[in-house]
């Protein structure tokens, strides 16, 4: 039976790459889309997933949560940490792809849709979250057993030993909002991180997309054509990496490919109001714990099983 899952986006050709290969795995079942506001605001985000089921036309359409947040980058002077993720996603967070779609006729907010999809699949639903964290913070205060009624949470974010990505400490989806993270991943709730540690990991090279062509028969295909260029390019010009790190599609690989990854239980915690360490996560290693384990996290993965996973979805389904 296909793993029932819910989606939480902020779309960037990342998360774009992960939604439309879910979209068309026979083995999930994509229930909800939820946009959120991270790399891009919480408006183009809706836009973009939209955009993405449209091109798609998936079998089966999930439902679609929208959102009217602020980008928490967009006018803050104070975060000049960040850097500005239009460079690596493009004006529109898909590149320069152009995609026609339409306005959602009859908009529904992300967190009621999360609380919604729970009620009527009680202990059935993978919750997978690609950016920040805020619409499950919210889920959890319209519905305090919202947690509690998931089959789990896959959360890409934090990292354990390399630092971050957008300050020294921090990882974005994190640092974009810590309060909301913390609350998660304290939460007693089944949980587990895919840090970059691991996700960094499955790295999509210029001579892998070119393995892909024989993809370009199917619509999954088509639309890598037009969102993975411009990924490799700006990741070249802007990072200096040989390569486009497919994080949330190592994540999506965390629900649907377990077998790729070897995972370690964890106690976490995140820095909320530290000046160079805001958005940290913070694990405790000591060789006596003090604090008792609340999360697993993945800690090995088979890199070119992510890929491989990519290749096999992106070919069958012509």
């Amino acid at each position: 039976m296909a793993q029932k899952i819910i989606i939480d986006a902020d779309p960037g050709i990342g998360d774009a790459i992960a939604i439309s290969v879910a979209l068309m795995d026979t083995e999930i079942d994509v229930l909800g889309i939820t946009a959120t506001a991270g790399c891009v605001s919480g408006r183009a985000a809706t836009r973009n997933i939209h955009s993405l089921v449209e091109t798609l036309d998936p079998p089966k359409w999930p439902r679609l949560g929208s959102s009217e947040a602020a980008a928490p980058y967009l006018g803050n002077e104070d975060n000049e940490h960040i850097a500005d993720p239009v460079k690596l996603n493009g004006l529109t967070g898909l590149g320069d792809a152009d995609f026609a779609v339409a306005d959602l006729h009859r908009p529904h907010e992300s967190a009621k849709l999360m609380v919604d999809l729970v009620r009527e699949h009680p202990n059935e639903i993978i919750l997978l979250t690609l950016g920040p964290l805020t619409n499950i913070q919210v889920a959890n205060e319209l519905a305090p057993d919202f947690l509690s009624q998931l089959n789990g949470v896959v959360c890409l974010g934090g990292s354990i030993e390399v630092g971050g990505d957008v300050t020294a400490a921090a990882e974005f989806n994190v640092y974009a909002h810590p309060e909301a993270a913390r609350n998660l991943l304290r939460s007693p709730a089944t949980k587990t991180l895919v840090p970059l540690d691991v996700s960094n990991q499955a790295v999509l090279t210029f001579e892998n997309f070119n393995r892909l062509k024989g993809a370009s028969v199917s619509r999954l295909g088509q639309l890598l054509e037009k969102l993975v260029p411009f990924a490799l390019r700006a990741h070249h010009e802007h990072l200096g990496l040989e390569g486009l790190p497919l994080r949330e599609m190592v994540a999506l690989a965390a629900v649907s490919q377990t077998r790729l990854f070897e995972r370690e239980a964890m106690t976490i915690d995140v820095e909320t109001a530290g000046e160079l360490t805001r958005g940290m996560t913070v694990f405790d290693r000591r060789g006596v714990s003090q604090w008792q384990t609340n999360i697993d996290v993945l800690h090995e993965v088979d890199a070119q099983g992510v890929l491989d996973y990519l290749a096999r979805v992106a070919i069958s389904r012509s």
